[in-house]
């Protein structure tokens, strides 16, 4: 399939230049302004962008600003005939990819931008290829730490379900939106699979006991929250994946935090609990509400829902336990 460019310049002569040398080898939109740009890029996203500097309203400049805050994996090319040193150190501080000058030739911009798209199009096939290498070795250990807790079994899967609920809520509702735009969302919830990694420092014989747990051996319980910190810093020293071990270390060190300051392991509160414990905390008690677990049975979904509402400024983060009943009949889905 074509790949797409947009050519944004404010010259007509110019952009039917840029359409006649590319139209053979890509598909092409020509736009006289940002203004048009940014409309257009709410139905398409390019593979690539053809950039003025000089243009009136928005120049150059103020278009990659806005770009790289609202779409920063599109690249972008300065085409222009403003060329000299702070031009150039501006640019590429920005984020733009490569500098073509005007008047061009039709063989330079088709080269120039197919090196570019195939540079792009191999960083991230690499960049899938160790996500999903990734993806497997976080399954595996998940896996295995709840191959080790008989009775938890689904229990990872079910809350990356119920994260992707409350998360597609959030967004919808617009909370925590500059928060959750920093974040790679797929990644983020993966990282959420490993919550409870800790547990593989806790006995099976606490693990799996049947009934209720002493004061002392709920006082080890405790400690896998510390313990998937721990561990999660232990794999950081050896990976440069920084982002992805600092979201998992975040829902395995406070996902037990309450928003009185009443939890474990560091009593924090209200919204010094990082957004990845505080959503982890409401779907984590859900699911083990709505299970079956040696001390206790399977509440029914409707007292679930009340235990966790009752939980609200206390428990749990006053406005995700609204957006969670607000999406209370998606959960059920998933427990079925």
């Amino acid at each position: 399939m074509q790949k797409t460019v947009f050519v944004v310049d404010d010259n007509d002569t110019n952009l039917a230049a840029a359409k006649d040398a590319l139209k053979g080898h890509y598909r092409v939109m020509t736009l006289p302004s940002a203004g048009k740009l940014f409309s257009m890029m709410e139905k398409l996203t390019p593979d690539l962008i053809l950039l003025d500097i000089e243009m009136p309203e928005m120049d150059g400049f103020e278009a990659l600003t806005l770009l790289k805050n609202n779409n920063p994996d599109v690249p972008v090319i300065f085409l222009t005939s403003l060329i000299d040193a702070e031009v150039e150190v501006r640019g590429f501080q920005l984020g733009v990819i490569d500098f073509i000058t005007k008047p061009f030739s039709a063989p330079v911009l088709v080269n120039r931008i197919k090196t570019h798209l195939d540079i792009d199009g191999l960083i991230r096939e690499r960049t899938r290829q160790i996500q999903k290498l990734q993806n497997g070795v976080v399954s595996v250990v998940a896996d295995m730490v709840e191959s080790r807790d008989n009775t938890t079994g689904g229990h990872i899967e079910r809350t990356s379900e119920y994260l992707h609920i409350l998360i597609d809520a959030m967004i919808d509702n617009d909370m925590c939106t500059a928060e959750l735009k920093s974040l790679d969302l797929d990644m983020l919830i993966s990282s959420a699979r490993l919550h409870d990694v800790g547990k593989v420092c806790i006995s099976d014989m606490i693990l799996n006991k049947p009934g209720r747990l002493t004061e002392e051996e709920f006082t080890v319980m405790k400690t896998h929250a510390a313990e998937g910190e721990r561990i999660i810093n232990q794999m950081g020293s050896r990976t440069e994946n920084v982002e992805f071990l600092h979201n998992a270390k975040l829902f395995a060190g406070t996902h037990h935090e309450r928003w009185d300051g009443k939890g474990y392991p560091n009593g924090l509160n209200g919204k010094n609990i990082p957004l990845q414990g505080r959503i982890m905390a409401l779907v984590d008690v859900y699911d083990a509400l709505v299970f079956e677990r040696p001390y206790k049975k399977a509440f029914p979904h409707e007292e679930a829902v009340k235990i966790i509402m009752d939980g609200k400024g206390t428990q749990f983060d006053p406005d995700i336990t609204d957006l969670f009943f607000k999406t209370k009949d998606k959960f059920e889905a998933v427990k079925v």
